[in-house]
């Protein structure tokens, strides 16, 4: 508990400083048409080094993420004072700090915390049928709790279901597409660019009513897929003996999935009830609902701390690690994120104005293929939350107008960030904790261009097939 309590503290300064170190999404005050595109360098170079220091230089990365994420921070912030000024820039820090940050990484702690006190013990015997179902259970679960959380109460008993299979690999790589991915494409809960949306103006719901068709048609295709391949490698293997002794099925920490309905309720909550300004900070207006939830974010977390035995975090291989990597990062990718953001609202007049063009006919109206495949390229080897963001702005910012008019653009962009996450190890946080925790579980993972081709080989055929039959 002390250990948890101290990660808890380094986290919470961590916040607690990102109140005076984060932009805003919106970059009010900022002139995007005054920029030139060399102002995207450090967000190009902090998601360069997100996606490439883990695998190139590993021991580097690990030691140093937060010195990364400050260097690039200040290669951009100290020229923007210098550019913009400091009135424009401390206005956009505040809104950002309140108004998105705090929001999203308290969201993302608390459904952290109370999946990592789930634990599932037993062993079931894996099996095609049983295999598949599990993998449903799975993207079920990680719309509810989020793909990080679905994965780590999933990914457990699902290799000791297959500890007797000799081919196996393949089980963990389709739990990485249907479960660390796909599945969490239904509420803003599920992955972190729908609840930026979210915190932008999209509704709760919308992802669910919207991208309802696009997932059951892509989650169907791989599931027959991977039905079809573990069948063939099932009988190929032959009957062995299951050398993980037989033992009941057993779910512990069901006070953490009351607590989960606890973040879902507060949620929706926030959605609908509008109490009003209560404060006023540096001209941002701090309204009831989102303080209400925010605090209810906290009170779920130390609860969840409070309810869950030891013996059950230590089972799951809980640590902090994860959600502190999530909070540094971030702090860089939003700061940089300022000019990038400002370009974009500039439009045609803004040095993107060539990537406005590409993602518009001729005559203006929205180009949903590429905003399916540009976003979801994006997000196969860069952060998928920035690049929803992006592409959210680049599509008008309006969620009013992308909820209605423009729901077919929204839909595309909103499953090219989450769908295609999959792509590689690096498109979304949870893949490579799903491949750490095979591979120390004796899985012999492929290796970052070896998953390339399974996902080149399964998910890019499909995602063709989604965006001719959705969004051409």
């Amino acid at each position: 508990m002390n250990r948890d309590r101290h990660a808890l503290l380094r986290l919470s300064a961590l916040s607690v400083a990102s109140l005076t170190a984060f932009p805003a999404f919106a970059s009010e005050g900022l002139d995007g048409a005054s920029f030139s595109a060399l102002w995207a360098l450090p967000f190009l170079g902090i998601l360069l080094s997100i996606a490439l220091l883990p695998i190139f230089a590993h021991q580097v990365w690990e030691a140093n993420q937060g010195k990364i994420s400050t260097a690039w921070s200040f290669g951009l912030l100290v020229p923007l004072l210098l550019f913009s000024g400091s009135e424009a820039t401390v206005h956009a820090l505040v809104h950002t700090a309140f108004l998105d940050y705090l929001p999203f990484i308290l969201m993302l702690l608390a459904l952290f915390t109370t999946a990592g006190g789930i634990v599932v013990r037993g062993n079931i015997h894996g099996s095609p049928a049983t295999n598949a179902a599990l993998l449903v259970i799975g993207a079920l679960l990680a719309s509810l709790i989020g793909t990080t959380g679905a994965s780590m109460v999933m990914i457990r008993p699902l290799i000791r279901a297959n500890d007797n299979r000799r081919h196996n690999v393949h089980i963990v790589v389709f739990f990485i597409f249907l479960v660390s991915n796909i599945g969490g494409s239904l509420t803003p809960l599920g992955d972190p660019p729908l609840f930026l949306g979210f915190l932008k103006g999209v509704h709760f719901f919308w992802t669910t009513t919207n991208l309802f068709r696009e997932t059951l048609f892509v989650g169907a295709i791989i599931l027959a897929v991977f039905v079809a391949l573990d069948l063939y490698l099932y009988r190929k293997d032959g009957i062995t003996r299951d050398p993980t002794p037989d033992s009941p099925i057993r779910v512990s920490g069901i006070a953490n999935m009351v607590l989960i309905g606890v973040v879902i309720a507060a949620v929706l909550i926030s959605a609908s009830w509008k109490p009003g300004t209560i404060l006023m900070l540096a001209g941002i207006a701090l309204e009831g609902q989102d303080l209400t939830r925010d605090a209810i974010m906290i009170l779920v977390t130390l609860a969840s701390l409070r309810l869950t035995r030891p013996d059950d975090r230590d089972d799951n291989g809980f640590n902090w690690g994860p959600i502190l990597e999530v909070a540094k990062l971030f702090a860089g990718i939003f700061i940089t994120m300022i000019p990038v953001i400002a370009m974009l609202k500039a439009g045609p007049h803004g040095a993107f104005a060539p990537l406005v063009a590409l993602v518009s006919h001729g005559d203006g109206t929205p180009n949903r293929m590429a905003y399916f495949w540009l976003t979801g390229g994006l997000s196969s080897f860069l952060d998928n939350a920035p690049t929803y963001l992006v592409f959210f702005e680049l599509a008008g910012g309006d969620a009013r107008h992308l909820m209605t008019e423009g729901a077919l653009t929204l839909a595309a962009l909103s499953a090219g960030a989450v769908f295609m996450g999959a792509n590689s190890y690096i498109g979304n946080a949870p893949n490579f904790m799903v491949y750490a925790i095979a591979r120390e579980r004796g899985v012999a993972m492929p290796s970052f261009f070896g998953y390339l081709l399974w996902s080149g080989a399964i998910l890019i055929p499909t995602f063709v097939l989604t965006s001719l039959v959705f969004f051409s």
